[in-house]
């Protein structure tokens, strides 16, 4: 056994062997001792008595933490005691705030935040958020919020505007901005640090009307260019019901077949408007029913192997698991020579929208065939107005003004009924 030194010193530590139990290698320098184990690993203790009670402290491990590293360690906790606090205490107290920091990020009550939404959102719309949400979690995701500023977030902001995404800079203040009234109203924080961010990035860009025919000589030539795409069946059919259902490109290309009913007297397809949160209903005019029909015998049944599998009515190309590309209706009307600046697969709504109002129809009962959400002291009465008979006739009644357009017909004006 090797001579005990009157201080401890690195060599008389290195050289300590393990033995068949724990032991304490002597001396100790005010407390501070190493504790030998058996399986080699050395440990800096600090024995103290505070309150009557002795105790120790832990203070790492050797070589790891050097011998005055342990020293120094030692003296802040003797100091500790001088003020009259327990260092165990003290320790146990910075490890919980350091939880609770841990727990209290922008990342961690993002998701919450996303959580709590994933039901109220549309799931397109969910996944916009978080795909928003991401360009910030580099910077913010590990911050506390407690000590997330004004000019972290701008950081984030202006690299987003730096990269030309313009309108996804406003959007994502928005959503950051959602997220931290979130945390104020769960007592999570007390600020939100976009609110003084006002004119620090670049303003919205005036806002873009899609592009849309309208004169009844180019609808005519734009539907005869529809039925002269030779593409898949199921973009083939898309763009030609784009114009007799003027529904949103996004619900089109999701449709599923068990929301349409084309067997009973009064047709219909039924479905949820992620947009406005509510359920809408199209009637179905004779030219789509017929259309749907011939489709329904190539995509209508469903995947054998899977039967729970949702049912598209225009499956992708790839995999009948996923809808068709959205920009799948885009790319076809730009193959017919349609330019952006011409016509969009949105702008069969504008079309219809304006064609509609100008043939007499009444505007309530086109904004409700629309799905629009109306606003105002009106809104929830409106709200409770189907319409569903007078839209049932708008729509054929449309379609049938449209077959006229296509076969240059002379154009009778169409009167509501």
């Amino acid at each position: 056994m090797p001579t005990v030194p009157k201080k401890l010193t690195d060599l008389y530590i290195k050289n300590a062997k393990p033995g068949a139990k724990p032991y304490k290698l002597r001396p100790r320098e005010d407390g501070l001792f190493i504790w030998v184990r058996p399986n080699g690993k050395k440990w800096w203790r600090f024995a103290y008595s505070f309150g009557g009670k002795e105790n120790t402290l832990s203070l790492g491990t050797y070589p790891a933490k050097s011998l005055s590293e342990a020293r120094l360690a030692r003296d802040d906790a003797r100091k500790l005691l001088a003020a009259g606090i327990d260092p165990s205490q003290q320790r146990k107290n910075e490890k919980g705030k350091a939880e609770r920091g841990a727990e209290n990020t922008f990342r961690v009550l993002a998701e919450e935040w996303l959580s709590l939404k994933s039901e109220a959102m549309a799931p397109i719309t969910h996944n916009k958020a978080r795909w928003m949400l991401d360009f910030a979690m580099p910077k913010l995701g590990p911050m506390p919020l407690a000590s997330i500023q004004p000019p972290d977030v701008l950081v984030v902001l202006r690299e987003v505007e730096a990269s030309g995404k313009s309108e996804t800079v406003h959007r994502l203040k928005a959503r950051i901005s959602e997220v931290f009234r979130f945390g104020i109203a769960s007592g999570r924080t007390s600020t939100d640090p976009t609110r003084d961010l006002r004119g620090a990035i670049k303003p919205k860009r005036a806002t873009r009307h899609f592009a849309a025919l309208t004169e009844p000589k180019d609808v005519g030539a734009l539907l005869r260019a529809l039925d002269s795409y030779t593409g898949t069946p199921e973009v083939c059919t898309a763009l030609k019901l784009a114009p007799l259902l003027f529904v949103r490109p996004g619900e089109l290309r999701a449709a599923q077949w068990p929301q349409f009913d084309l067997d009973s007297d009064a047709p219909t397809w039924r479905y949820y408007v992620g947009k406005t949160k509510t359920h809408h209903i199209v009637p179905l005019c004779l030219q789509a029913v017929s259309l749907l029909r011939e489709l329904y015998a190539l995509t209508g049944q469903g995947l054998s192997l899977q039967p729970d599998a949702p049912r598209y009515v225009f499956p992708g190309a790839r995999s009948r698991l996923a809808p068709m590309s959205e920009n799948a209706v885009t790319a076809a009307l730009r193959y017919l020579g349609y330019t952006g600046e011409q016509m969009t697969g949105h702008g069969f709504r504008a079309m219809a929208r304006t064609m509609l109002a100008e043939l007499g129809w009444m505007p309530d009962i086109i904004e409700r065939q629309l799905a629009h959400k109306p606003s105002g002291p009106l809104g929830a009465a409106y709200d409770r107005a189907s319409f569903l008979p007078e839209r049932r006739k708008l729509m054929q009644a449309w379609a049938d003004y449209l077959d006229t357009l296509r076969e240059r017909r002379n154009v009778v004006p169409l009167r509501a009924a």
